[in-house]
């Protein structure tokens, strides 16, 4: 494996210089949660299994993408924890480079179960969406009565040493925009990272109104006036993070993806349960490596379906700007 470390292929760079290094796959489009801004209630058509990447294709193409640069894989779905023995896949990838950042993105429901098997097994740290604190509030945004089980997943995933354990939080105006001082504390009692995720247009149901958008900014300026903040000097990703001025643990951090797009720095690249590469969330168009890969491709091939994929990478999505189209798969066939 050596040569993975050396990168000894072209890095993959778009066309306007940003090169690949944090990859996200997705390993199943399923889930057990319904939450309201991502699937119906009934759910949705879910792919036939024989049409998933299996692990060993997963790790193919990753092998490649890591040869070319990637430094950070972050596991999704749907919901990754409903694939079967998930933390396999997790040493296989670990075996490609031990410098690699694997992380994991996950609705907690099955955290307390699999933290401690997905850490032995080398994975670097969890992050759990949980978008409201409030029993009967989380039960009518997931349509799942888990926050309870999902508490549970968080603190099994900081005694299993998976951290920092960050919390993606999306918040929609007129549902759950009262609670960022709650997620405040919660981030200062226990030392999780809360990140505020602003509204996106990526639900099934298309049902998403800019005005249900609410600025993270404001967020961070809510919780500004009762808990004094600090912006750290470096950016993690996506995420302007926030320390507390107090000294207390925890951090907060905002990904204000709609009203500050952070499209000129981006370094992802997205392959899909189905083995569709995506150079961007809201991309309209995929690059198909499953079927080359299934019909004799070698790695210099796919390699080069990769190096198409990404030459081909927006400036940046429109959101909120006139001719903005909506890619027809919605999150939880992308992969979060």
């Amino acid at each position: 494996m050596e040569n993975m470390q050396d990168h000894t292929r072209v890095p993959l760079i778009d066309g306007f210089g940003r090169a690949v290094r944090d990859l996200r796959i997705s390993v199943t489009d399923r889930c057990n949660f319904r939450c309201r801004y991502c699937m119906p209630a009934e759910g949705l058509a879910w792919l036939p299994r024989t049409d998933l990447l299996t692990f060993e294709e997963i790790v193919r193409l990753t092998a490649i993408l890591v040869d070319s640069g990637v430094t950070s894989l972050k596991l999704t779905g749907g919901e990754p924890l409903v694939r079967r023995d998930l933390a396999r896949l997790v040493a296989m990838l670990r075996s490609l480079a031990p410098t690699l950042d694997i992380s994991l993105t996950t609705n907690g429901f099955l955290l307390k179960e699999h933290a401690a098997e997905l850490a032995a097994a080398g994975l670097t740290r969890v992050t759990v969406s949980c978008d409201s604190l409030i029993r009967h509030r989380f039960e009518d945004m997931t349509l799942r009565d888990a926050l309870t089980e999902v508490m549970e997943g968080l603190e099994a995933s900081a005694a299993a040493g998976l951290t920092p354990v960050k919390i993606n939080s999306v918040v929609i105006k007129g549902v759950n925009d009262d609670e960022s001082l709650s997620f405040a504390r919660l981030a200062r009692r226990t030392g999780f990272e809360v990140r505020f995720i602003e509204y996106m247009p990526l639900d099934a149901q298309d049902e998403w109104d800019s005005s249900a958008v609410i600025p993270a900014r404001t967020l961070i300026g809510e919780i500004h006036e009762s808990f004094p903040l600090s912006p750290q000097e470096h950016s993690d990703g996506p995420a302007t993070v926030f320390t507390f001025a107090d000294g207390s643990p925890g951090r907060l951090a905002i990904i204000p993806s709609v009203t500050e797009p952070f499209c000129a720095s981006c370094d992802r690249a997205r392959i899909t349960a189905d083995g569709r590469m995506r150079a961007c969330l809201f991309s309209l168009e995929e690059t198909d490596l499953i079927t080359p890969m299934r019909t004799g491709a070698d790695d210099d091939e796919l390699a080069a379906h990769m190096q198409r994929c990404i030459a081909g990478k927006w400036a940046g999505h429109s959101i909120g700007r006139e001719g903005f189209v909506k890619p027809a798969r919605s999150m939880s066939m992308i992969g979060g």
